[in-house]
């Protein structure tokens, strides 16, 4: 796949976990529409750790972001909206994808009894939020019309 091919890739998972979330949301599932927020909050930060040639292997995309910005490369409009995913990340990150999936194990609490309306709101509002950022950063990085480089 050309560069490029892999970030659009990255970002069509974003828009159809986000598409599942928002029918999760309104059929009052509201684990499943956390789960899919945070799959699709990951997945924006793994497309954009790619517009900088990191390779997708990861699912802490923002620890190799901050890792980024710390090198003090990024311009500070991009290094801003990045700024902007972080709590993203930290808020929606693997402990939290670890409780969609196996409920908190040493209470016994199930992931359906877990979360509730306001957990999916938040998460849901958060991963709307990652999509927008992730795609503004992409037409900033790569600008519509500008050719692939691979």
């Amino acid at each position: 796949m050309g560069f490029m091919k892999d970030v659009d890739y990255r970002f069509q998972l974003v828009r159809g976990f986000l598409d599942e979330a928002r029918q999760d949301f309104v059929g009052g599932r509201w684990r499943a529409a956390v789960s899919g927020s945070v799959l699709a909050v990951e997945n924006a930060g793994v497309g954009v750790l790619m517009l900088f040639g990191v390779a997708p292997s990861t699912h802490r995309p923002g620890e190799h972001l901050s890792g980024l910005m710390k090198e003090g490369t990024l311009s500070a409009e991009v290094a801003g909206m990045i700024g902007q995913l972080l709590p993203l990340f930290e808020r929606h990150g693997s402990h939290q994808k670890m409780l969609t999936k196996y409920g908190d194990e040493e209470g016994y609490r199930l992931p359906w009894d877990i979360f509730g309306e306001e957990d999916a709101r938040e998460a849901l509002g958060s991963a709307e939020t990652a999509m927008r950022v992730a795609s503004e950063i992409a037409a900033v990085i790569f600008p519509p019309g500008e050719k692939e480089r691979d």
